[in-house]
């Protein structure tokens, strides 16, 4: 019986993952359940899984959670600490689903047990990719992605000579504004950015998939996971969201991994890694989709690529602060004190400006110096949009 871990369990990615590990109750020992706001699913959960612990990030929760949990055995805690905290008991597989920078440390302490993280939490590998990866491979952890795109590469690459791939193309559904005149752009309100036209997720990866800022995270994930050159990287949209990323050989063969747009198939992937069984989704009717189509990226309407390629060129801290400032950004967008195209030049200032900051973007990878710039670029992201304002 395999002892699993669920961290952001009550997002999208944590419910279907959920959904896996239920139909096969026999085959798995829930040790951790972890999510915000919503006590009454995390409590569900945690009662019919029976974890051994339910954590919600809100510590103003934690008697909500105790008394959803009374009589159940499961127990209960809150706050950072206790995140952490389960993240340190054994398990042999964890799902990293909290969004945000709020996702790094337990994905970290998980890889310091030696656990195989299904990483869908794209700020990992974007903050701290070098410590992340270093800590998996100093303690006998593995990283499989979860991201559709990586997880298509990874799928792409198993069996080849990774000195053979000459490019990788992750695809995008280029999100609810594909189409928008451009004049238009800078009116978009956030009901009409969480509206995707493909997929099923949270407000937030769906505002950042209109802003394309999710697949500049990718971009950079993409570098440090498969450890790429920033000219082998490209991004494509795709509008039928089939083709979830192609990897390009040295021989000129293209290898894509096409599939319905279902989240469980990636999840599914790496619970099972290094096999592949049944999984309970629609499978891909090529000829009742008659087409598939892709085009480059149109580079002012989504400003957020451009500064993906910027950090990588930076290097070393950049995409701890790119991450922090993009998302004050959003939350600021969100709340409607900017717009939707200033979400991309405020992150812009703010990289313009750290590098004089007290904590050089140049400092080590250690966690410490990742959480100092997170804080800096974030009271940064802040000064910039109050400057705005006046």
């Amino acid at each position: 019986m395999r002892r699993v871990s669920v961290f952001g369990a009550t997002g999208s990615i944590g419910q279907n993952t959920i959904d896996l590990i239920a139909r096969a109750p026999d085959a798995y020992r829930v040790v951790a359940l972890t999510g915000g706001q919503n006590i009454a699913q995390l409590a569900s959960d945690a009662r019919r899984l029976n974890a051994e612990i339910a954590v919600t990030a809100d510590v103003d929760r934690l008697d909500d959670l105790r008394d959803a949990l009374a009589g159940s055995g499961v127990e209960a805690a809150a706050g950072a600490a206790a995140l952490a905290e389960a993240a340190c008991r054994p398990a042999d597989w964890v799902m990293s689903a909290i969004v945000g920078a709020a996702g790094l440390v337990p994905g970290l302490k998980a890889l310091e047990q030696g656990a195989t993280l299904a990483l869908a939490n794209k700020e990992t590998l974007v903050a701290a990719g070098p410590l992340a990866l270093r800590t998996a491979q100093a303690n006998g952890g593995t990283i499989i992605p979860v991201d559709s795109e990586h997880s298509a590469v990874f799928q792409a690459l198993t069996g080849e000579d990774r000195r053979a791939v000459e490019r990788v193309t992750l695809t995008a559904s280029g999100g609810a504004f594909r189409d928008w005149p451009m004049q238009k752009l800078r009116s978009a309100t956030p009901e009409e950015a969480a509206t995707h036209p493909t997929w099923d997720m949270g407000q937030r990866i769906t505002i950042d998939s209109a802003s394309m800022f999710n697949k500049a995270l990718e971009v950079i994930e993409a570098k440090e996971l498969f450890h790429l050159a920033a000219d082998q990287i490209e991004v494509l949209i795709h509008p039928e969201s089939c083709v979830h990323a192609l990897v390009g050989f040295t021989d000129g063969a293209i290898m894509a991994h096409l599939g319905v747009h279902d989240m469980r198939h990636a999840i599914g992937y790496a619970l099972h890694w290094p096999e592949r069984r049944d999984l309970p989704v629609d499978r891909l009717d090529l000829a009742a989709l008659g087409r598939l189509t892709f085009r480059a990226p149109e580079a002012d309407r989504y400003p957020a690529l451009g500064l993906a390629y910027r950090v990588i060129a930076r290097g070393g801290l950049a995409g701890a602060a790119f991450n922090a400032a993009k998302e004050r950004a959003l939350d600021a967008f969100i709340a409607r004190r900017i717009g939707f195209m200033d979400m991309a030049e405020v992150v812009a200032r703010v990289l313009d400006r750290l590098d004089a900051a007290p904590v050089p973007i140049d400092a080590p990878f250690e966690l410490d110096n990742i959480v100092a710039i997170d804080h800096l670029a974030r009271c940064e992201a802040d000064r910039v949009m109050a400057q705005r304002q006046q």
